[in-house]
């Protein structure tokens, strides 16, 4: 699954290049992406309706029309909305092609299959997608003081990487971002949550605010094995900024000991064993 930092590059990317945009046409290459709507009822609501804008609901992006209607696009793993011209060739990935009166087109593309579209009124999405109430804080959009913070770890009972890619806890932090935001912090994946200090409390605090916002000024983590793009095709830079993921047996750019990768919970974890306490 793509993490928070890269759905929330594709909804800026977004909301500057398509709001205020009226739908011209819309060709459906490939029906799979569609979920709980035909292929030709996707196109007769979609045509002619405008974009008042565009949003995000934890890692559903959802974009406005002035008709009342939203299109929810789940990405998944593997799903990309990309701008594009007419003249374009289009690949074999592309599932629909949106073309608007003025400025070009937008591609959906999936070559794994793990991305959805969907079509709701603003009204039905919570009904739509139930699981939306159950998840907890979102980072990015709801600010949090580090004293609220601390009350959120010390209502838990877990180790502190479980506790950060709990979406009902946190929303959209998965095994890249826990791994950098500890690091930061220079606390251990295995540390409980209620054995943490108020100064560890505060380092782990200021860690996840500073990660992502990071992540998201720097477009996003594009790794080696996987497709994330934003919608100008262009792989996320944070990956530059990674300082334990990827770099297993190289020195710890903090200690000069060795970065590890592990198996915890089943989850694939990297950290400093010399510098994470």
């Amino acid at each position: 699954m793509l993490e928070l930092p890269e759905v929330e590059t594709v909804r800026r990317d977004l909301e500057r290049e398509i709001a205020g945009k009226r739908v011209k046409s819309v060709e459906v290459l490939s029906t799979k992406p569609l979920a709980g709507i035909t292929k030709k009822a996707f196109v007769e609501r979609v045509e002619g309706a405008k974009v008042e804008g565009v949003s995000r609901a934890a890692l559903l992006v959802t974009v406005r029309l002035d008709t009342g209607e939203v299109v929810v696009a789940d990405l998944g793993s593997s799903g990309q909305l990309l701008r594009a011209q007419a003249k374009d060739p289009v690949d074999k990935a592309t599932a629909v092609v949106v073309t608007f009166t003025q400025g070009g087109q937008l591609r959906f593309r999936d070559a794994k299959g793990s991305a959805s579209l969907e079509l709701v009124t603003g009204e039905t999405l919570p009904e739509v997608h139930p699981e939306l109430a159950e998840l907890g804080l979102d980072p990015v959009d709801e600010p949090l003081s580090w004293t609220d913070f601390g009350h959120l770890l010390y209502q838990q009972n877990l180790r502190l990487k479980p506790f950060l890619v709990d979406p009902t806890i946190i929303v959209g932090i998965g095994d890249t971002y826990a791994d950098e935001v500890l690091f930061a912090a220079g606390l251990r994946h295995d540390r409980e949550t209620q054995s943490l200090s108020t100064q560890e409390i505060r380092r782990l605090y200021r860690s996840l605010v500073e990660i992502l916002h990071d992540a998201v000024k720097y477009g996003g983590t594009t790794l080696d094995d996987d497709e994330f793009v934003n919608v100008h095709g262009q792989r996320g830079d944070f990956g530059e900024h990674l300082q334990v993921v990827g770099r297993e047996k190289q020195a710890c750019r903090r200690c000069r000991g060795v970065v590890a990768k592990t198996k915890y919970q089943g989850r694939v974890t990297y950290y400093c064993p010399s510098c994470q306490v």
